[in-house]
C-alpha cells in the first residue's frame, strides 16, 4: 500500500508547507515580489537583509553582476556585488507586516544585520512586531562595504556568539545563523552561534571569487568604473562546495542543529542532494534570477514523484541519509576494485576514451584503428572510470567489480 506523500517540514518548531524558500537576496526585495513568490508556491521567504540606514547608508555599485559561462553552458555561476537592502527600514517593515497579514499560512523570515548590539536588538524587535516567523542573522555577506559587518563578523567567533546572544535575549523568535563559506571550517564558528543560542544554521552564502577578466582592458569583472573586487559567487558551480559544508555541519557530533541548505539549488535533484546530506530547509536565489519563481513548481513535482515512487511519506525519512555514509578516506574498503567494460555495440569509435586514458590515466584502453573500436586491458585498468566520464555515449562504458583477494589467490596457483 502506497503511503501519502507530505512535503511539509518542521523547522525549529515552525511548520512549512514545503521546504523551498527564497533566500535573502534581490529575489526577495519587496512585498510585491514576495507575494508573487508565495502565489507561485514557495513555502517560505527570507526577506532581503534589513539594516538601519541611520547607521550606514547602502549605495549599490553598478553594474552588479557578471556571469561565468563554461563549455557552451551559460550562467554556470554568477558573481554579484549586491549588498543588503538599500530601501528605507520603514518601507521594509511595512512590507513585512503586509506580507504576513496577507499570507498568514506562509513562512516569513526576516534577515537582519546590525553593526553593534543595539542595532541587532532594534532590528529583531521590529521584525517580530511586524509578524516575522523567524529571524536569520546575516553573518556572511562577502561584499559589505561596512568594516564591521557581513563575512568579517562571520569569521569572528566571539562576535558571532555575542550578537546571536543579543538577538536571542531581545526576541522570542527562532534564530537562524547564516554562515560564511569564506572560512576553512564552518563547524567551530557554528558552535559559537550555538553557544549564543542559535536554533539553526543556514549555509552557504556566496563564495568570494573573481569570475572573469576583460582581456581587452585587463579589468576583472564586473568592471565598475575601472575597478572590481573579489565578491560573492553563486549558482550551480558552487553546489559541490555547499554540499561539503552541509555534510560537515550535519556530521558534527557537537553541533546538532537543524540546517537550511543554500548553494546552487536549481532542480529537484539538487534539492534532494541537500536533504540527503542533512538539510531540512532549502533556500534558492540564483536559479530564480535565471528562470523566475516558477521553478518551484518543478522542484515540488519532482521531489513528490521521487517520494511516491519509493513509498516515502515525509522528508524526515530522507534527511542525512547520504551524510551518514561519508567516512575518512583511511576507512575505504579497498578489497573490491572495479574495471571498465566497453559495450562494443554502442562504441562509435571516437577514440576519446583511448586519448584520455593514455594521457591522463593508466594506459588501459586498447583502440583498434581499423575497426574503430575500443576495448579494455583489465590487467592495467585501475578502475578510475575516467573513460566513462569522457565517453559521449550514455552507458557505453560501465564497470564490473573485482574481489582482489580472489584474484590474488588465483594468481598464486
Amino acid at each position: 500500500m502506497k503511503k501519502q506523500t507530505n512535503l511539509s517540514i518542521d523547522f525549529c518548531g515552525v511548520k512549512f508547507e514545503n521546504p523551498f524558500c527564497l533566500s535573502s537576496s534581490p529575489v526577495s526585495n519587496n512585498a510585491e515580489m514576495c507575494a508573487r513568490a508565495f502565489e507561485a508556491g514557495w513555502g517560505g521567504i527570507v526577506y532581503k537583509t534589513l539594516a538601519l540606514e541611520s547607521k550606514f547608508k547602502i549605495v549599490m555599485p553598478s553594474p552588479r553582476l557578471n556571469t561565468y559561462n563554461y563549455a557552451g553552458k551559460r550562467m554556470v555561476g554568477l558573481q554579484n556585488v549586491e549588498q543588503i537592502t538599500d530601501r528605507p527600514i520603514k518601507d521594509n517593515i511595512k512590507d513585512l507586516t503586509w506580507l504576513k497579514k496577507s499570507y498568514p499560512n506562509k513562512i516569513l523570515i526576516s534577515s537582519i544585520m546590525g553593526y553593534e548590539d543595539n542595532d541587532w536588538v532594534e532590528l529583531a524587535k521590529m521584525s517580530e512586531d511586524a509578524g516575522a516567523d523567524m529571524l536569520e542573522l546575516n553573518f556572511s555577506c562577502p561584499q559589505m562595504a561596512h568594516p564591521a559587518a557581513g563575512h568579517r563578523v562571520g569569521q569572528d567567533f566571539q562576535a558571532v556568539e555575542a550578537f546571536t546572544a543579543v538577538v536571542k535575549k531581545a526576541s522570542n523568535l527562532p534564530v537562524i545563523a547564516k554562515m560564511t563559506p569564506n572560512i576553512t571550517d564552518m563547524v567551530p564558528v557554528s558552535l559559537s552561534a550555538k553557544r549564543g543560542g542559535a536554533d539553526a544554521i543556514s549555509a552557504i552564502n556566496t563564495i568570494k571569487a573573481i569570475s572573469g577578466i576583460d582581456i581587452e582592458n585587463y579589468s576583472p569583472m564586473p568592471n565598475i568604473h575601472g575597478s572590481s573586487a573579489a565578491t560573492g559567487f553563486s549558482g550551480p558551480a558552487v553546489k559541490p562546495i555547499a554540499l561539503r559544508f552541509i555534510s560537515d555541519l550535519y556530521n558534527s557530533k557537537s553541533l546538532g542543529l537543524p540546517l537550511s541548505g543554500i548553494g546552487g539549488i536549481e532542480t529537484w535533484v539538487d534539492a534532494l542532494h541537500f536533504i540527503l546530506l542533512g538539510s531540512t530547509n532549502l533556500q534558492v536565489t540564483t536559479a530564480v534570477l535565471r528562470y523566475g519563481y516558477r521553478i518551484v513548481e518543478d522542484m515540488i513535482e519532482g521531489l513528490t514523484d521521487f517520494m511516491i515512487a519509493r513509498n516515502i511519506s515525509n522528508l524526515d525519512e530522507l534527511v542525512g541519509l547520504a551524510s551518514r555514509k561519508l567516512t575518512d578516506p583511511s576507512n575505504f574498503n579497498t578489497r573490491y576494485q572495479v574495471v571498465s567494460i566497453i559495450d562494443e555495440s554502442k562504441c562509435i569509435g571516437c577514440g576519446q576514451c583511448y586519448l584520455s586514458c593514455h594521457d591522463g590515466a593508466n594506459q588501459a584502453i586498447i583502440f583498434d584503428s581499423v575497426l574503430r573500436k575500443a576495448s579494455v586491458d583489465e590487467q592495467r585498468c585501475v578502475g578510475c572510470m575516467l573513460c566513462s566520464i569522457v565517453c559521449p555515449v550514455i552507458n557505453c562504458i560501465t564497470k564490473k567489480e573485482v574481489d582482489t583477494q580472489i584474484t590474488k589467490h588465483a594468481a598464486i596457483f
